[in-house]
């Protein structure tokens, strides 16, 4: 099962146990929840559910693993050539990560004996 979730104008695709980065949230402390509420698409192995544009009475929780994270240091030069002027600045970017923890999704279909074939070809081959 996967949707794909709508956060600070960034759009990501999510499953039940990934670890995500999102904007940096002032409030959010480490084990408490967050809940996402712009869904796009969801699917549960059978058909999918699109929005349009979001999927009504559908939401995601998600529990704060770190409240504060920082994304890479981007540095920006900007050099004015034979005018022996340069100016140097840096910037991070303040994240907070999150694991998803449930997917809620009315009238979704989800097919448990889909995912099961597929294990067992796999073991199959590798024999």
């Amino acid at each position: 099962m996967f949707a794909v979730i709508e956060d600070g104008n960034r759009q990501h695709r999510i499953q039940e146990g990934d670890v995500l980065s999102v904007d940096y949230r002032v409030g959010a402390e480490v084990g408490s929840s967050l809940t996402f509420e712009r869904i796009l698409i969801a699917n549960g192995g059978g058909p999918s559910i699109i929005g349009s544009p979001m999927i009504e009475g559908a939401s995601v929780e998600a529990e704060v693993l770190i409240g504060e994270d920082k994304g890479p240091k981007l540095e920006v030069q900007k050099i004015r050539r034979r005018k022996n002027s340069r100016r140097h600045t840096g910037h991070r970017q303040k994240y907070t990560r999150v694991k998803i923890t449930s997917i809620s999704v009315p009238n979704l279909e989800i097919a448990e004996e889909a995912a099961a074939p597929k294990e067992e070809a796999a073991t199959e081959a590798a024999e």
